[in-house]
């Protein structure tokens, strides 16, 4: 990646006050350095992976649901089954813009927290249906409440962490997806033994127990997570500074004036053409994703094994992805190689399927989950992180990684039919060959996405040896020649 000349102090005692952020001089404290982003993994990052976990468990515990007697007890047929599913990403789709842009407005400490308690609670209700009207009554409601979740999530983390460090934490909250499956099949197994308790089947059991769990960590979160750097109790002022000032000379922040709110900067973000590139990378990933997560336990199944055991052999392929996830992270922040993390994921997830469809021997194809599974899961961070560094200011930033979503979720609801209604077990070829394809389309993208970007940076290069930076047109965000686009 093209650097950018700058001057940097190497004084470990030098003090970082409010002064500084009006200076372009990059600021280094090594005494800061290693305090202040320490105390954000302990204080914010925990809260911000367990809500994801909550999030993507709630979501899809109904592939769990599904393995222990959901479809029988309801009468639903795979055509159903897929329905309840594509309910769920409708309002999913619509909520993530106009949440993530008044996440800022309303402040993050109120409206995540209430987001997780009032879905926590559809959760539950789930467990209590009798009908098939009731299930897709729930699953409306819950698309529409966990909508903005990821998107607002990915933001949050932009409002402490500079670029260069995000993906590392992206990806520690976004393997809280790769543990829920792990989590949700071991919950599963044990949950279903519950059958009867009370007049419930054990797939209810499976909704109020999980529902009550995210409810209580809802509530409790009310008081634990600060909106911003300035809000955080557990920083000191001289800490809060220097966050601040990081920030800034990152081009994350760019002051009250350029981060306000503007239908321009709105449209700026839908205009910009590695938003569109990586968004066509976001909808193939969605539909890879949300297949395995939703059918996982079915594909299991599928290869011979009971309902019960099917829930506990989808947890190892789980448990390799969210290792894989924290390597490629470190991978990717270490030498800054966001688009070759994604087409090396996106070369398993091409393997995967492709042992899969060319062998018919169970082993080989429950051994095709440990390529498939990690390398969907560890792709999701690197692009998240990827469209979020590239965006700047505020409301374009928040604008392009609602977008990402919207293009993940949309291919959720395509995820929904393939291994449904659209390509019956045990073998779901039609399925496995369209998601080789997108898999092939996945890495295509990408790659392609590196050239424009390396080419732009080509661009700003050559015009930073013509301007100063005083002498360039402010308000640019990542058209800006100072801004330095993630490859």
């Amino acid at each position: 990646m093209d650097k950018v000349p700058s001057r940097t102090s190497t004084d470990p005692e030098k003090n970082v006050d409010a002064s500084s952020l009006g200076s372009d001089q990059p600021i280094v404290n090594d005494q800061l350095e290693r305090i202040v982003w320490r105390k954000l993994d302990v204080w914010v990052l925990p809260i911000v992976s367990l809500f994801y976990l909550l999030s993507f468990l709630d979501r899809t515990n109904i592939g769990n649901a599904k393995v222990a007697g959901l479809m029988k007890d309801l009468k639903m047929t795979p055509q159903q089954y897929s329905i309840a599913l594509t309910v769920t990403y409708v309002p999913y789709i619509v909520a993530e813009l106009p949440s993530n842009l008044l996440l800022k407005i309303v402040g993050p400490s109120l409206m995540l927290p209430t987001m997780l308690t009032l879905w926590g609670i559809v959760t539950a209700c789930q467990g209590t249906v009798k009908t098939y009207g009731g299930l897709l009554a729930c699953r409306f409601f819950l698309g529409l409440l966990e909508g903005g979740v990821f998107p607002g999530l990915v933001l949050y983390l932009s409002f402490f962490y500079p670029r260069l460090r995000l993906q590392t934490r992206i990806s520690a909250f976004f393997s809280a997806a790769s543990i829920s499956g792990a989590f949700g099949g071991i919950m599963a197994y044990g949950i279903v033994k519950l059958n009867g308790k009370s007049g419930h089947s054990g797939w209810q059991w499976i909704f109020i127990i999980e529902g009550v769990i995210t409810i209580f960590v809802g509530l409790v979160s009310f008081f634990m997570m600060p909106d911003s750097p300035d809000h955080a109790r557990f920083l000191t002022a001289e800490e809060k500074s220097y966050i601040k000032a990081k920030l800034k000379e990152d081009g994350a922040i760019a002051g009250d004036e350029a981060d306000s709110f503007s239908w321009g900067e709105v449209a700026k973000g839908f205009l910009s053409p590695h938003v569109l590139i990586v968004g066509i990378v976001f909808f193939f990933s969605g539909v890879v994703l949300y297949s395995l997560a939703y059918f996982t336990p079915s594909i299991v199944q599928s290869l011979g094994y009971t309902a019960a055991k099917a829930q506990l052999m989808s947890v190892p392929p789980f448990s390799v992805a969210f290792v894989l996830s924290m390597v490629a992270a470190w991978i990717s922040d270490r030498y800054q190689c966001r688009g070759a993390v994604t087409v090396f994921c996106s070369l398993l997830c091409i393997a995967g399927f492709g042992m899969f469809l060319g062998s018919t021997n169970h082993h080989v194809q429950y051994g095709s989950l440990f390529l498939a599974i990690p390398g969907t899961y560890a792709m999701a961070p690197a692009i998240s992180t990827w469209n979020a560094n590239n965006a700047a200011p505020h409301v374009r930033r928040a604008t392009a990684i609602a977008i990402g979503f919207i293009m993940t979720n949309s291919g959720g609801i395509l995820a929904t039919w393939l291994l449904g209604a659209l390509s019956p077990p045990p073998r779901y070829t039609k399925a496995t060959k369209i998601l080789l394809i997108f898999s092939v389309f996945m890495g295509f993208f990408s790659a392609i996405n590196v050239f424009y970007l390396r080419a732009e940076n080509k661009k700003k290069a050559e015009k930073r040896k013509s301007i100063t930076r005083q002498e360039e047109e402010p308000g640019l965000g990542d058209k800006s020649a100072w801004f330095v686009y993630s490859l």
